[in-house]
């Protein structure tokens, strides 16, 4: 294989296109930071940052859910899917899911509950995906389907529309399943499904997903992330669980006043969007260059080109970014809510630099 250097004239942009995870704390929130910062509050969720915070969620969803605020999204969806299930009960999930392949088999091994992942290309699951396991049921030879665990955004950066989300709800209600939703990167299914509140309701409680983990730190948090419980009443044992599963955080108010300022002025649904133009603006500068392989544009803030080894090589030593299938040389670039045009800009120089038609 032949080396590829990119020119020496060219910079690298500032900020780099390979994860929303690799991005800053919007400065929104560090200002909620510093100001909770200020005195002494009550542990344990005891402060009025948490009150206020779990008050605010409640207008969120137009409705009086339960929230519990945790540290970080794995333990978020153990946390969750721990007051969803009883013993030998199962998840059934998407094999791309991130509580499948990417939590290390924590669901597994601190919910001691077997995941049952379904093939998909798309990464989203469809009622019939339910209907399939309808044999398992009743059987004492076999796990109980009792939680569906669908992600939105998915780790394919594709969406259930507001539809598809009620109809497997009412698919696995039927079949006396819940559905939990992993949402890491809801702040972009919202800005690409709507761009409002109501949009939110409509894919998540309207919808009727009864537990919901509603990410930020994708977004512009520093860490902690919210358990939503639609459903309150699978919230009846959720404090105990919470500190059992580690995710009671004694300064809670760190989290919470991070979710204030988040949630005020629906400042989380605009990152959303601002994370999902920039990814539209990289796609509409570089979709013409046809090795690249980009048949459609991003549905929210990720695309998935091809890159020959040689020109890959030498554009990720330069600005790093994700492999993400090495059989298809297909990469990932992934962009934040803070990625700004100059970003874009230098990164398609170094691909047109590489990749001039």
């Amino acid at each position: 294989m032949s080396s590829l250097v990119l020119p020496a004239h060219l910079e690298p942009p500032t900020r780099l296109l390979s994860s929303d995870n690799a991005s800053g704390a919007h400065p929104l929130v560090l200002q909620a930071l510093t100001d909770a910062n200020s005195g002494h509050a009550l542990a344990y969720g005891n402060d009025r940052y948490t009150h206020n915070a779990e008050t605010a969620f409640s207008e969120l969803f137009d409705a009086d859910v339960i929230t519990r605020f945790a540290f970080g999204g794995t333990g978020a969806n153990v946390m969750a899917l721990a007051n969803m299930l009883q013993p030998a009960e199962a998840v059934v999930c998407s094999s791309w899911s991130h509580i499948a392949v990417d939590e290390a088999g924590a669901p597994e091994r601190f919910l001691g509950a077997k995941l049952i992942d379904l093939p998909s290309a798309d990464a989203k699951l469809r009622p019939s995906d339910l209907h399939s396991l309808e044999h398992l049921f009743g059987s004492e030879h076999h796990v109980q389907p009792r939680v569906v665990s669908i992600t939105q955004a998915t780790e394919l950066g594709t969406l259930y529309t507001a539809q598809e989300v009620k109809d497997l709800c009412a698919a696995a209600h039927d079949m006396n399943m819940l559905v939990h939703m992993d949402g890491a990167r809801i702040c972009n299914a919202v800005g690409a499904l709507g761009g409002s509140r109501e949009a939110l309701r409509s894919f998540t409680i309207d919808a009727g997903v009864d537990v919901l983990t509603f990410g930020g730190t994708k977004t512009g948090l520093v860490f902690g992330e919210a358990v939503v419980f639609l459903n309150t009443a699978l919230a009846s044992r959720s404090l105990y669980i919470r500190k059992q599963s580690t995710q009671l955080y004694s300064k809670m108010r760190y989290i919470s006043a991070q979710y204030l300022a988040f949630l005020q002025d629906d400042l989380f649904i605009k990152l959303g969007c601002a994370s999902n133009a920039a990814a539209q603006s990289l796609y509409d500068q570089v979709r013409h260059i046809k090795s690249l392989n980009l048949t459609a544009p991003p549905v929210v803030n990720s695309i998935y080109p091809v890159l020959e080894p040689a020109v890959h090589k030498a554009l990720q030593d330069w600005s790093f970014y994700w492999d993400w299938d090495a059989k298809t040389n297909q990469v990932r670039w992934m962009t934040a809510w803070d990625v700004e045009d100059s970003d874009i800009s230098r990164f398609v120089q170094g691909v047109q630099a590489l990749l001039p038609s």
